[in-house]
């Protein structure tokens, strides 16, 4: 079986591994989040350059932005693009 992996520093998309490419792709942004690699309140890249860095559909880096979005990560502002949400300003 010949297996394509693309290594993205500490983390890898296997296109032929068991996890869903979304998720993939999902836990990579996520790391970025995380890191503060893509920090509060700034814009992600659009679309089109994550598209092209991963390789993969316009429907998977839009199904893992739907996921960070679903986990509060990011938030979508309609003709400007997305963006990593700030801090919580609740006790939560």
């Amino acid at each position: 079986m010949n297996t394509q992996v693309i290594d993205y520093g500490h983390m890898a998309i296997d296109l032929d591994g068991p996890e869903f490419l979304r998720d993939q792709v999902a836990a990579i942004l996520r790391g970025r989040i995380d890191s503060g690699e893509y920090p509060p309140r700034r814009r992600i890249p659009p679309e089109a350059a994550l598209i092209e860095e991963f390789g993969v559909s316009r429907p998977t880096v839009r199904a893992a932005l739907a996921i960070l979005e679903e986990e509060g990560r990011i938030i979508t502002l309609r003709g400007k693009g997305r963006y990593v949400r700030g801090p919580s300003t609740s006790d939560e």
